[in-house]
């Protein structure tokens, strides 16, 4: 698949607690008048994520990619980290798109930006299409209470991250999400220091997470999305597996994408090959709504 060439603009949002940094890219070549709002995971912001896939999709004329709270290059006023709840990165995202005036459009998050994805879809469901989701928060076990007890052992985590043993609560994380990774120390060190950017913000974001498993009607949520392309590392837990395949079998809008050779870490280990299938599944998407009466 042949990358299409994209024009990169990047800009900022000023609100009252924070100035958001987002980035507009836009294809070249590509007329379908789709946008794609691309929304990131906890500890690692919206260009490191999704620069490398969103280069090979060929199917949107515009994506758009925020740094969501206590990531990237979005910043509080006076310079420090403030915890906030996924709720409020809802909010933020809605503030954002309406600025934009971008009133429909496709959507995908990863991790934590997939329970993001998922609240927006919930709260907004005219205004988005397609749906993709990375190995998203909130499924990640079919047994909610097994689900709601795994989100404690990331705060656990995040309790280091807040102290100067910030590597071993960034090992406890990576421990957590993905137990069988294959580990050498080049990758693990990259993935470290990708994630350690903004350790309290990272924190920030995992608590954020272990709040809203413990509030969210999951049922509710599965049962507002639309059309979803829902994609899992090939060394992520079975039982994650089981998840998604069980709602592939019982959700005729449900889509479930093994990727091999991949753990939680797989916008980042396979951005071509997940790519191709955003742009395949979209191209679903729109002959099925095509044929629908």
């Amino acid at each position: 698949m042949k990358a299409p060439h994209y024009a990169l603009e990047q800009r900022t949002l000023n609100l009252p607690d924070q100035t958001l940094v987002y980035r507009l890219y836009r294809h070249a070549g590509v007329d379908s008048g789709r946008r794609l709002v691309l929304v990131h995971g906890a500890g690692v912001g919206g260009r490191d994520t999704w620069e490398m896939l969103q280069s090979f999709l060929t199917g949107w004329s515009e994506v758009l990619v925020p740094d969501m709270r206590g990531t990237g290059d979005t910043r509080y006023p006076d310079g420090r980290e403030h915890g906030f709840t996924a709720q409020q990165l809802v909010a933020d995202l809605n503030v954002l798109v309406d600025h934009l005036g971008w009133w429909q459009f496709d959507l995908g998050g990863y991790s934590l930006g997939g329970l993001v994805c998922m609240l927006f879809k919930q709260q907004h469901p005219d205004r988005v299409g397609k749906q993709f989701l990375l190995e998203s928060a909130a499924l990640d076990r079919p047994d909610w209470q097994s689900t709601v007890e795994l989100r404690e052992r990331y705060s656990d985590a995040a309790v280091y991250l807040r102290t100067e043993n910030r590597e071993s609560g960034i090992r406890r994380f990576l421990d957590t999400i993905s137990p069988n990774r294959r580990i050498s120390e080049q990758t693990e060190r990259l993935t470290i220091a990708r994630l350690g950017q903004r350790p309290e913000g990272f924190a920030n974001a995992l608590d954020a997470v272990t709040r809203a498993i413990r509030d969210v009607d999951r049922e509710a949520v599965l049962a507002a999305q639309g059309d979803v392309s829902s994609f899992i590392g090939g060394q992520s837990v079975e039982l994650m597996h089981q998840l998604h395949m069980h709602l592939a079998d019982g959700m005729p809008n449900w889509h479930y994408f093994h990727v091999a050779g991949t753990d939680h870490s797989l916008p980042f280990q396979k951005p071509r090959q997940i790519a191709r299938i955003m742009s395949s599944e979209l191209q679903r998407y729109l002959g099925q709504a095509v044929d629908e009466p």
